[in-house]
């Protein structure tokens, strides 16, 4: 029999100082699309303490109810004890996966995440053969995507998902590209970067050309293993992890940072990594050693060179943007000001009602089997960026690109989605100021 890890976990250490105030409940993605109170942080909570303590048999029903919290981190931003209520979810979650085993699709998924000389081969398939069983829509076509042609086994032939990039990020571009020597920082481009959403890597590669700043593109880069974190498979989390970490520990004292233009990228390896080797405590360190050097790819370019003012000396875009908050940033990483402060150099920002309100985008199991909670709440944030009446939506997530695009997909709102750093470089590419 697997070994649980409430066994090893202590779950009452984060459990019983709960004080039941209620303070989540409002802010709570699942509970405002479901309104259970078993459904909320402090009903998690609550199970979780019966489940350690014996009083609740770790069934089907127990593994519905830990599986629909969409972790977005919203109950630790008001909890006044600061209660981490994501990770003791994380946590159970891998005990999920030991009892009753990962779906089959996810197991091939989280394969491939392993293993990237695979994952190129398929996606580069995908790409040659995506018009076979999915409608491509265009940029001028409401919300760039595709659709699927018919209904597909856990995607309805409504959904609207990421279309696939010709040659991804990393085989695109060399290893090292030279921008003048002057200073070198190493890129993370993140799954969806790399394969779907190409032109934030190519913007990234510009705003650092521009910069006069050399790249490195670290080939052997894994995926950050987040899907796996979130779905309870904890075998890859460790697979990818520690290779990831030995692999940046090779060149950390050469580049000056790390920069990931992904914020669920970019908060796993700062801040999720550590959580998984709570109980390794070599790999805890070499984890915690990685953080000075880790950065948000708006943080860094935002407080470590001059692209505030470069961007001040370009002509002011007729464009509007609303920004929207990843969970990943704003919540865990404390990132919100500095996409903002950059995008407002060359466009106008027209805010939304709720800019830190989750999407719902909420990891695998939330998209595939739990859908119809990702698309309720998915569909406030849609009304939002309409109400704004922006023209661009902004978010430095590409989780969030995904879920967002399909919510205004759904209905039908005619906004058109970037990364920061696609409109930075695009702002860049402008004249100068006379």
């Amino acid at each position: 029999m697997a070994t649980q890890s409430g066994e090893i976990f202590n779950f009452a250490e984060f459990t019983d100082p709960c004080i039941k105030c209620g303070k989540c409940i409002p802010v709570c993605t699942i509970h405002n699309v479901n309104a259970d109170e078993v459904t909320s942080p402090r009903g998690f909570l609550d199970l979780l303490g019966a489940y350690q303590n014996g009083n609740l048999e770790l069934d089907k029903n127990a593994k519905d109810i830990f599986e629909s919290c969409f972790l977005c981190t919203a109950c630790v931003e008001v909890c006044p004890k600061s209660l981490p209520t994501d990770m003791v979810i994380e946590q159970v979650r891998t005990d999920i996966a030991d009892k009753f085993g990962i779906a089959f699709f996810k197991r091939a998924f989280f394969y491939l995440l392993r293993h990237r000389l695979t994952m190129d081969v398929l996606f580069k398939l995908g790409y040659v053969f995506q018009t076979c069983g999915f409608k491509i829509k265009e940029k001028n076509q409401n919300v760039a995507g595709m659709q699927p042609r018919f209904n597909l086994p856990l995607i309805k032939k409504d959904r609207l998902l990421p279309s696939l990039g010709k040659t991804s990020f990393m085989n695109a571009n060399p290893e090292e590209i030279s921008n003048g020597g002057k200073r070198r920082v190493a890129i993370f481009i993140g799954c969806l970067a790399n394969y779907n959403y190409t032109e934030i890597g190519k913007s990234l590669l510009y705003t650092l050309e521009t910069l006069e700043i050399d790249a490195f593109i670290p080939k052997k880069q894994l995926c950050c293993s987040a899907p796996a974190y979130f779905t309870g498979d904890f075998d890859t989390v460790d697979h990818n992890a520690k290779k990831n970490i030995e692999y940046f520990e090779s060149f950390l004292d050469d580049v000056e940072a790390i920069i990931i233009p992904e914020a669920t990228c970019s908060a796993m390896i700062k801040i999720d990594y550590e959580h998984h080797f709570h109980d390794q405590p070599e790999w805890f360190e070499r984890a915690r050693a990685l953080k000075s050097k880790i950065f948000m790819a708006t943080e860094w370019l935002n407080n470590h060179t001059h692209l505030n003012t470069l961007l001040e000396t370009k002509e002011t875009q007729d464009l509007s943007v609303t920004y929207h908050d990843p969970c990943h940033a704003k919540k865990m990483q404390g990132i919100h000001r500095e996409p903002r402060n950059l995008i407002s150099k060359n466009y106008e920002i027209k805010e939304m009602s709720d800019s830190n309100t989750c999407c719902g985008f909420g990891g695998v199991t939330m998209q595939t089997e739990k859908y119809h909670f990702a698309h309720a709440a998915g569909k406030p944030k849609a009304a939002m960026i309409e109400q704004t009446g922006a023209e661009v939506v902004s978010s430095e997530c590409s989780a969030c690109r995904m879920q967002i695009s399909n919510s205004m997909h759904d209905a039908d709102v005619n906004v058109e989605f970037k990364n920061p750093i696609e409109l930075i470089a695009d702002a860049l590419r402008e004249k100068t100021k006379v």
